[in-house]
Parts: structure tokens; sequence; C-alpha cells
């Protein structure tokens, strides 16, 4: 069955560190890029991180730049996401997603096989 899954969510103090994990089934997740994404409570979905087939990371969201890190391990089949000094306005849903293609969008209209999601909520 092709699917992502993603798997890491959970309740952090803010300042914390998560790292989600999103695990591909039923293709090789290298050949694409896989990007993560999130949508805030009442709020709209929007692009956080993105990784390239060719491993080159795209930054979506600026609240994410310096804070966040997208990787791969390709043994597992499994895209990162490493969240350091989180905000409670990181506070969210976030899925992983697969594009079309080889290359990035912060577009959601173009990344055609999506995960269920995993809660993150950052709050003392």
């Amino acid at each position: 069955q092709v699917q992502l899954v993603e798997s890491g969510g959970g309740l952090v103090q803010p300042g914390g560190s998560l790292r989600l994990a999103c695990e591909a089934s039923g293709f090789t997740s290298d050949y694409y890029a896989i990007g993560w994404f999130r949508r805030a409570p009442g709020g709209e979905r929007e692009g956080v991180l993105c990784i390239t087939q060719s491993n080159y990371q795209t930054v979506l969201a600026y609240s994410a730049k310096g804070r966040f890190t997208i990787s791969r391990d390709k043994a597992k089949n499994t895209v990162y996401l490493q969240m350091n000094s989180l905000k409670p306005e990181d506070t969210a849903i976030y899925y992983c997603a697969r594009a079309v293609g080889i290359e990035c969008s912060s577009d959601s209209s173009t990344y055609s096989l999506w995960g269920q999601g995993t809660q993150v909520t950052v709050a003392s």
C-alpha cells in the first residue's frame, strides 16, 4: 500500500525540541521531493520545509528558518523534521506529503500523497 505515516508529535514546552518522522511505504521516497506542512487551529495549511530528490532543503515558512531542519534516511525510507526552539505558535497538525516530482514547492496542489498528520502542541 502506497502511503505516508507521520509520527513523533506530542506536547512540548516552549523552547523544547521534537523530531517528526514520515515513513513511506509502497514506494521509494528518495525518488521524490517530500514536504512538511502544518495547519494551526483555525488556520490555513502552510508549507514548512521540503527536501528535494537531490536532498536540497527548501524553506517554505520563514518562521522555520534556523529552527527546523529536514533530512532523509534512505535505509528507513523515512524523512525527518527536526524542530528546535519551539514556540506556542508552532502548535499545529503536521503533515508530510510527496511531491508529484523531484522539486519542492509551497503550493500544496503539487503534492499528490499525504499522510494523516501528527499533532504538535507547544505549551507550558
